[in-house]
């Protein structure tokens, strides 16, 4: 059924229906399944070699996720990427960020400092690998030390919740890095420098910037 490198990649343990969606979510991101481009239960359940259940159920998801798009008369189709999309979404990250930071200069201990600069360490070693998923988690583990020594609970989970639309944009923006990444770096080491010395403005100049300069990025792509 369908060819065999196509087949979906089962991962032990894990429900049908999740090991789909993240089949597709990853072909979503790395751009293999194309904004706008149709996704057909029949086509997938073939190629995945399986029932047309977890897909619908996949897809589902997907769309919660903003993902995947809904269509009258047409079904689901690979959300396109908007600016007011992008827009929407990084300015509700800026904010949220730029709380994680400020309360992390206040609230950071000298062992989630040490975690802060391995986490940045560990995503300069991930340039070199040229592969954007694994690039793209390391700097989602960087941020998440932020937020984890806010030590907000409720900031964490409000981050959480716009985790997939906030990722879909850090990758395709670590996607068009032309400098190998070190603009990034850069941005990474200053924050790093803002937090441990306590300095709130500055922090939140730092955060901003780095958000800016994604959003910038990006809009220019959707304009060409």
């Amino acid at each position: 059924m369908g060819d065999n490198s196509l087949k979906l990649q089962t991962e032990e343990f894990l429900p049908l229906r999740d090991e789909v969606f993240n089949t597709l979510r990853e072909r979503i991101l790395k751009g293999s399944l194309k904004p706008g481009e149709r996704l057909m239960e029949i086509h997938l359940a073939d190629q995945l070699g399986v029932s047309r259940t977890p897909i619908r159920e996949a897809i589902r998801m997907l769309e919660l996720e903003g993902l995947v798009k809904m269509v009258p008369r047409r079904g689901a189709q690979v959300a396109k990427i908007s600016r007011e999309d992008l827009q929407d979404v990084l300015e509700v990250r800026k904010a949220l960020d730029t709380l994680a930071v400020k309360l992390a200069c206040e609230r950071i201990t000298e062992e989630e400092i040490r975690k802060l600069i391995e986490a940045e360490e560990e995503f300069e070693k991930t340039l070199k690998s040229d592969d954007t998923t694994e690039i793209a988690e390391a700097d989602v583990a960087f941020h998440d030390v932020i937020q984890a020594a806010s030590k907000n609970k409720r900031l964490k989970s409000m981050i959480s919740n716009l985790a997939e639309r906030i990722y879909r944009y850090r990758f395709e923006y670590i996607k068009q890095q032309s400098d190998g990444g070190k603009t990034l770096v850069e941005e990474h080491r200053e924050i790093i420098r803002c937090i441990e010395k306590g300095d709130v403005e500055a922090a939140i100049k730092a955060i901003e910037l780095h958000i800016d300069n994604q959003e910038k990025s990006i809009a220019m792509q959707l304009e060409m």
